[in-house]
């Protein structure tokens, strides 16, 4: 039986693979097992990223020769932790288990007419065009000519791409085909995305937000009297505004002043200091109506957008995507900061809800470490500091060697509790057949969007 460590990495997205990838890196490491309850690695990268970012995509070739490829490294898809085994089986046959699971669902507005058809959280409407087995049979309606958007970050940015790129750009990305079939059909004519807060603090990276600006057939409208700035913001932009904050703030009056564009077939149009107060409809949506919000200085310093005492504004629409953050969900057996929804943790050793002491050889990464913030990048320096930190603890011999080491022991859990585990051969059987199917349309790839296309695909 090897000495060698052994650590289970618990979810497959950027997170997981930067954390896989760094223990991996040296010779002296541990083994890895990279679970994912997904027959498919590399989470929002595969399920998340627009797919006209093809750029983006590239990141899993990295993932690959730095995680996959290296022969201490297993690969264990459609395998959820909390479903088919349990924390404490983990716990039985790793030295360490490293959680990276993100957060899997979306906030609440908490407003009437939330619930109504036509209303869907944006995380489902991008899993539905990216292919994902959960949201194949969404089926949202496009045959309106006018959506909101309520949020305007980057995947508010996306979302409202993939609603006015014509046939022809959609055709040549990786779009599952149920959604390039009801995208190419789509009525949509219009997007309105709406900021409850003003230009300044717009949440879009300046990447995204150019790219609005410059869609072919798309005209993006910026009202000038918006993008005028109110005192309060005009003093924290000046003192605390970051650079893509004063960089946002330049394109939109740059966008602002454009000349309309009447014969443009599909509008783009970014409201500020907008909130929903309610999506009306009687059987499905039918409008939304928004207030009006000013910025002002909380008592502890931060900007909050406060309502207008004013009557709020009805616009008319047939689908509503909310695009106001992702939430984490409890995993059995595992502490939950049910205030913050992450695994509660200092620098990715996590703390005993009770206690407040780590627990020995339990870990976190990405977005259930440090909540639903910051880009892809950003998980490879987060991921640096849990890994340095589960690295001290093995050299400290602070972790207590599992009652059942071996990866005989995990192989033989596996095959009485998830008996249709993914290998990494059945990845790459899955891999294969789409980049062919791909190749044989003239387009990246083409996905399979069932869990039992993609199980039949593996096995």
């Amino acid at each position: 039986m090897s000495e060698r460590p052994r650590v289970a990495v618990v979810g497959a997205g950027p997170a997981g693979a930067f954390a896989a990838s760094q223990l991996l890196s040296g010779t002296g490491g541990p083994d890895i097992d990279l679970f994912e309850r997904l027959p498919t690695p590399w989470g929002l990268l595969r399920g998340g990223v627009a797919p006209d970012h093809h750029e983006i995509k590239r990141l899993d070739q990295l993932f690959d020769r730095q995680v996959l490829r290296r022969p201490r490294c297993r690969f264990f898809g459609n395998v959820e932790v909390g479903r088919d085994v349990s924390h404490g089986d983990l716990m039985r046959h790793y030295d360490a288990v490293v959680y990276a699971v993100g957060a899997q669902t979306d906030k609440s507005l908490g407003i009437p007419g939330e619930d109504l058809p036509g209303s869907l959280p944006a995380t489902d409407f991008v899993g539905w065009y990216n292919g994902h087995p959960d949201r194949r049979d969404l089926d949202p309606d496009l045959s309106g000519r006018h959506a909101v958007i309520i949020g305007n970050g980057n995947v508010a940015a996306d979302v409202a791409r993939m609603l006015t790129l014509s046939a022809e750009e959609l055709a040549r990305t990786d779009t599952a085909d149920h959604a390039l079939e009801a995208l190419r059909e789509s009525a949509v004519e219009e997007v309105v995305v709406l900021g409850r807060r003003g230009p300044a603090q717009a949440a879009f990276t300046s990447a995204e937000l150019r790219e609005l600006g410059h869609l072919e057939g798309v005209e993006l409208v910026v009202d000038p009297a918006e993008v005028e700035l109110d005192p309060v913001s005009e003093e924290w932009l000046a003192s605390e505004g970051s650079f893509t904050a004063r960089k946002n703030l330049e394109l939109l009056r740059e966008f602002a002043a454009r000349e309309p564009q009447p014969d443009a077939p599909r509008r783009i149009r970014l409201r500020f200091l907008s909130s929903p107060v309610a999506i009306r409809g009687e059987e499905r949506v039918e409008g939304v109506e928004i207030g009006r919000n000013r910025i002002e200085r909380s008592d502890d310093g931060t900007l909050r957008a406060r309502p207008v005492d004013e009557e709020p504004e009805l616009l008319e629409c047939s689908l509503v995507l909310r695009s106001v953050g992702y939430q984490a969900v409890p995993l059995p057996d595992v502490p939950f900061d049910e205030r913050r929804y992450v695994l509660p943790n200092e620098r990715g050793r996590v703390l005993s809800v009770e206690s407040g002491q780590a627990l020995p050889g339990v870990y976190a990464v990405g977005w259930i470490k440090r909540g639903p913030t910051g880009i892809l990048g950003t998980n490879k320096r987060d991921a640096q500091e849990t890994v340095r930190c589960l690295e001290e603890d093995l050299e400290a011999g602070a972790l207590p060697r599992p009652p059942e080491p071996g990866a005989d022991k995990v192989d033989a859990l596996l095959a009485e509790k998830a008996p249709r585990a993914v290998s990494v051969d059945g990845w790459r059987a899955i891999d294969e057949l789409e980049q062919q199917r791909g190749r044989e349309s003239e387009r990246p790839r083409v996905k399979l969007a069932s869990l039992e296309e993609l199980l039949a695909a593996a096995e």
